[in-house]
């Protein structure tokens, strides 16, 4: 019999403290309702095998050959309170494959069911948060942002409860690895630093092989995750993406986005942006983000901290030195997507103060934010009509268009200019409205609008999805919400 999943589970080699062995909830009813085959061939899977079988093999039905499913244990600073024994509530880790290009890759399935660290909840998912994963993970893919991937969603033929009887379902989840800041802050909690340093050692073979060489590798790897972070934060502010809950158990060290929960993006140009229903005070709205990734890596510098040098003092000083480079990669990372989202590709002195100009102008304005910096792009080809009618006052942008231009021209001609600023930005996003009614088709047994939704996202910088998967939701008095769905 062909083996679908060719298993090689480090971390089941790791110590029982990182761990609890677990079994998925046994699926009654299984059914297949989305499987990716692309990202099933990028991990050199037995594709047709696995989508035969991926109903019963991804649902908990059955253990796939080689699966050693265990539930990860971490800890994790919530909204700023710390808990320090969160888990995996409702997650397993089958097991890990190795791709043919090296690269290893957990396979998880989330939503099979309580674990030790479930805390009187019942481990299991609903159909909406599992497709709302799926949909957003794999339109981040498209986007070229680094995240976890979505290898299928199988209904389970039961019910869940939350505020009502919802249908079930597990989501397949495929990360670079579940090592979390909060798996680092969880040894560290208890003083443990053997375990620490195994945690440590391992996470660097696994994702920052070359601070294995310096002389203190607990500060190689602090530098490696803050530099990946920088650049991560960075996509996301580019496109508008608000995680909506940047807990430090869901900051990964890989550099992913992970834990696609109370996500959503931005329609209208407004830093203040807040989606998830649990955020009352806005901690985590879109502009608080690169900030709010500074702090959670600071927890990772102080869990570390014992090993970073030879005494506290030392060690402090060589976490806040690390930390300190973290706002210039961040701008540096940031503003090179924002001169690329405008057409410039030199870096010129005053760019900085021009792209915070004309992101204020988009505030000011209401402005779409993807359709304004897409439609950007006919400006530089001379037509500026579709642009200017995103601006609640058009001739606002015609200020800013002088300037712009002048910049333009201040560097050397581009004529495949405008085919290079619509590879920067994207035609169409998972729009919330888009998200939703997909979400609630699928409730009703239709799947179409959610197969015919991904099929447009995974094109995201090409002109061919319909007008209306580009349109910004309907005007509403009420404001768009989000929820965790645990």
């Amino acid at each position: 019999m062909t083996v679908p999943f060719p298993f090689q589970n480090s971390y089941a080699r790791l110590p029982a403290e990182f761990f609890a062995p677990a079994a998925a909830h046994r699926a009654p009813a299984p059914r297949l309702l989305a499987f990716n085959r692309p990202l099933s061939l990028r991990l050199g899977l037995d594709v047709d095998t696995l989508e035969r079988d991926a109903a019963r093999l991804l649902s908990g039905a059955a253990l796939p050959e080689g699966a050693e499913p265990i539930a990860l244990g971490y800890a994790g600073h919530q909204f700023g309170q710390f808990n320090p024994s969160l888990g995996d509530g409702r997650a397993l880790l089958l097991g890990e494959v190795v791709a043919p290009d090296g690269a290893r890759f957990d396979i998880q399935l989330k939503g099979s069911g309580p674990t030790r660290w479930s805390r009187g909840g019942d481990g299991r998912a609903a159909l909406g948060p599992v497709l709302r994963e799926y949909l957003v993970s794999e339109a981040m893919a498209a986007l070229g942002v680094a995240t976890t991937r979505s290898l299928a969603a199988v209904a389970t033929g039961d019910t869940v409860l939350r505020e009502t009887e919802l249908p079930g379902a597990v989501l397949t989840r495929v990360a670079a690895s579940h090592i979390r800041v909060g798996t680092f802050q969880y040894f560290a909690a208890r003083g443990d630093r053997a375990a620490l340093e195994r945690l440590l050692a391992y996470a660097v073979r696994r994702h920052a092989p070359e601070a294995g060489d310096a002389p203190r590798p607990a500060l190689g790897f602090f530098e490696h995750v803050i530099a990946a972070q920088a650049r991560l934060v960075a996509h996301w502010m580019s496109i508008g993406f608000v995680h909506g809950v940047m807990n430090t158990d869901n900051m990964a060290v890989s550099g992913e986005t992970i834990d696609y929960g109370p996500c959503a993006f931005m329609d209208r140009t407004d830093p203040l942006t807040v989606f998830s229903s649990i955020d009352r005070g806005g901690r985590y709205a879109f502009r608080n983000q690169p900030g709010i990734a500074m702090w959670n890596l600071a927890r990772l510098g102080e869990a570390l901290l014992p090993l970073l040098a030879d005494t506290d003092e030392a060690g402090l000083a060589a976490a806040n030195t690390a930390l300190g480079r973290f706002a210039d990669l961040y701008t540096d990372a940031y503003e090179a997507r924002l001169r690329a989202k405008l057409g410039l590709f030199e870096r010129q002195e005053d760019d900085a103060e021009l792209i915070a100009d004309w992101l204020a102008l988009l505030e000011a304005n209401l402005c779409d934010f993807t359709n304004t910096h897409r439609h950007l792009a006919d400006a530089a080809e001379g037509s500026p009509e579709a642009v200017r009618a995103e601006f609640a006052d058009p001739t606002a942008f015609d200020g800013f268009a002088a300037r712009w231009q002048a910049r333009l021209g201040a560097e050397a001609p581009a004529p495949d200019r405008a085919a290079r600023m619509r590879a920067a930005n994207p035609a169409i996003i998972p729009r919330n409205h888009l998200v939703e009614e997909a979400l609630a088709a699928a409730h009703g047994g239709d799947m179409g609008p959610f197969h015919a939704l991904h099929a447009a996202l995974a094109e995201p910088f090409g002109e061919g999805a319909p007008a209306r998967l580009r349109e910004p939701a309907p005007e509403s008095p009420v404001p768009y919400r989000t929820f965790c769905g645990t």
